[in-house]
């Protein structure tokens, strides 16, 4: 914990000193620019460069520092307007002040016209005040920037954290669903005392093993998420003793593509739980056809007519959730409930 808190600490420090890198970088580099471009255009001398582009910005530069660390967090940021307005105001005056006294010090350089007449006090204290206003402002203007981007950041971060919670919430659904609507199924061939019950656990752990170990990743290879269909399509024909009719077929190259793990599954058990699986003259119907980066899924299953307004379940709430946070404007769901077909469509830019 310890450990944890120290590497912290270390990395604020390692932040704040690239901050202070850059700004000094900034400042150095808008100064000497100035002294480069007055020192080409002018006749001044070095003392006078020095004194205009060097001292004077640096009086200005403090200025605008304490503002943007003290004054705005202070004052501004706890909507402390007048004390602020106040300190501005008083700030801006001792400074144009100061700068004044600096001025009669150096007065052949600051307070002398290129004709030779000297600078009232008054106007040059008005020049000041409007210099000392612009830094003030600069100030301002990057605090709020900077404050808008972090907000911004951490707004990020609380979405992607809720999102990925979520996303984790509805993951963990999906399992016990699974496993909940196949057992009954297991359960159901062990009360019949059917010789497929070691077939359909051994099905069932294969399912699970995928279930458990391949799919922590946020998207599986298309290949073993098909495969993973077929078996659970398997364990299916097994619970219904090789009655269950479903015509399955998978159109084009199924080569690198890679999908969201257990995203299809909640139509097939939608389709056996609700729906007619041992008719053999109108099957289950079930395509998918994959071209390169496109998927579309078509699953069609006749209902039963004691339960023509069965719903989906959580399944499909479920896969209809994870769909939108998932694939974002990348899918189009389409689900048909009629008298006496359901049928889902769903296309997916992989």
């Amino acid at each position: 914990m310890q450990a944890l808190i120290s590497s912290e600490k270390q990395t604020r420090i390692v932040k704040k000193g690239w901050q202070v890198f850059w700004h000094l970088l900034f400042w150095m580099g808008i100064i000497s620019l100035f002294i480069y471009l007055a020192h080409n255009d002018s006749e001044l001398t070095t003392r006078e460069l020095l004194i205009i582009f060097l001292l004077y910005p640096t009086i200005n530069i403090s200025l605008f520092y304490i503002n943007f660390l003290i004054y705005i967090p202070k004052f501004l940021d706890k909507k402390r307007y007048w004390a602020y307005a106040f300190f501005i105001v008083v700030t801006i005056i001792i400074y144009g002040l100061g700068k004044y006294s600096v001025g009669l010090m150096y007065k052949d350089v600051v307070l002398t016209h290129m004709k030779g007449k000297s600078i009232s006090f008054i106007s040059y204290f008005i020049s000041t005040v409007f210099t000392s206003l612009i830094f003030v402002f600069l100030s301002t203007a990057l605090k709020f920037t900077t404050d808008w981007f972090l907000n911004e950041r951490i707004q990020r971060d609380l979405e992607n954290q809720r999102l990925s919670a979520e996303l984790a919430f509805l993951k963990s659904q999906i399992n016990p669903h699974f496993l909940f609507n196949s057992l009954n199924s297991i359960y159901s061939l062990a009360y019949q005392r059917s010789e497929t019950t070691p077939e359909a656990i051994l099905k069932l752990s294969e399912i699970m093993r995928y279930m458990l170990y391949e799919c922590n990743d946020n998207k599986v290879d298309l290949s073993k998420e098909l495969q993973y269909l077929h078996n659970y399509i398997d364990l299916q024909k097994i619970r219904f003793g090789n009655k269950a009719f479903i015509d399955f077929k998978v159109m084009g190259d199924v080569t690198s593509q890679q999908i969201v793990p257990l995203l299809l599954i909640a139509f097939i058990e939608n389709a056996f739980k609700h729906g007619v699986a041992n008719d053999i003259t109108c099957p289950i119907k079930l395509l998918i056809n994959v071209d390169e980066s496109k998927l579309h899924f078509y699953i069609q299953n006749k209902k039963h007519t004691h339960n023509r307004d069965a719903a989906g379940g959580i399944g499909l709430n479920n896969v209809q959730r994870r769909l939108n946070l998932l694939y974002p404007e990348k899918h189009i769901l389409n689900i048909r409930d009629e008298a006496d077909t359901y049928t889902c469509e769903l296309s997916i830019v992989l």
